[in-house]
């Protein structure tokens, strides 16, 4: 199979979700955030292009204002910034929409995103359904990503529960999930990290359901 030619996206690795209603859960911050800088440190040796992400919601916003200590990227990430890496702002959940990325991706001939961040169940999420109609292959690293307690008039579904589901679902259409010693061996190899298809997943999903 052809070589992958990379980009490394990190999405919104911001302390808002560090602390407060939007910490992440699943997997523990600490844990994703260590995932995070083994892949950044992997790119970073393997000399793929990296995008760094940063989400705003606007001036005196409740959450994601620019003004605000909890916008700033986390010092781990922070002190690994190169002069080569490309920042954008983004102001929808989308890595994609609203931004000058696509292009960029472009000029560098960029076919395969892997998205490293925050949050699994919107950012992440959302930016792998645009790749689809864009062209692009996306990876996403379960474990260097990461998903918050939700509950709202719909019901309630627990982080641990919100992030695994979301990796399954992903892999079956949207992307190729993988953990990061994974991807990193991969990387070195020149492979593409591996995925399932829809078909695939539905066939094995009912053989499980079978067997419950």
């Amino acid at each position: 199979m052809a070589t992958p030619k990379r980009a490394l996206v990190i999405v919104d690795i911001q302390q808002q979700y560090f602390s407060g209603p939007l910490e992440i859960h699943f997997p523990a911050k600490e844990k994703s955030l260590a995932k995070i800088t083994e892949v950044i440190d992997a790119a970073t040796s393997a000399g793929i292009p990296v995008v760094a992400v940063q989400h705003t919601a606007g001036e005196g916003a409740p959450i994601f204002d620019p003004n605000t200590p909890e916008f700033a990227v986390h010092p781990e990430v922070e002190e690994r910034t190169t002069e080569s890496w490309k920042h954008l702002t983004k102001q929808y959940s989308s890595v994609y929409a609203g931004t000058d990325l696509t292009d960029w991706l472009r000029s560098k001939d960029v076919d395969t995103v892997t998205l490293v961040g925050y949050m699994s169940n919107n950012c992440i999420l959302a930016s792998a359904v645009d790749a689809e109609f864009l062209g692009f292959t996306t990876e996403v690293i379960s474990d260097a990503t990461g998903a918050i307690n939700i509950a709202n008039d719909a019901g309630f579904a627990d982080a641990k529960t919100v992030h695994q589901t979301l990796m399954t679902l992903l892999n079956s259409s949207w992307a190729r999930v993988s953990d990061a010693d994974e991807w990193v061996r991969a990387l070195t190899a020149g492979a593409p990290t591996q995925g399932s298809d829809l078909g695939s997943s539905a066939i094995a999903g009912a053989d499980r359901a079978r067997h419950a």
